[in-house]
């Protein structure tokens, strides 16, 4: 469920922020799995956002997914 006063536009500006910062992401995939990735935004389109691993894997995820905490960031 996402959160009551958040859209797309502040969210994109959140994770533009963190742009090049080292963190912790944990993604809910559903059925009671949760990954957990450490790493760094590479890079931001209009509506997804790729994040690097430390190990070199690129997942890519949307904005509605960190909109609806699929997707959270946690400093490291």
């Amino acid at each position: 469920m996402r959160d009551i006063g958040q859209n797309l536009d502040t969210t994109k500006k959140r994770v533009l922020a963190l742009k090049g910062i080292c963190v912790q992401i944990e993604v809910n995939e559903g059925r009671n799995k949760i990954s957990s990735f450490c790493g760094n935004v590479e890079n931001l389109y209009p509506s997804v956002f790729t994040f690097k691993t430390l190990n070199g894997a690129l997942k890519t995820f949307s904005y509605n997914d960190v909109l609806t905490k699929g997707v959270k960031f946690f400093k490291v």
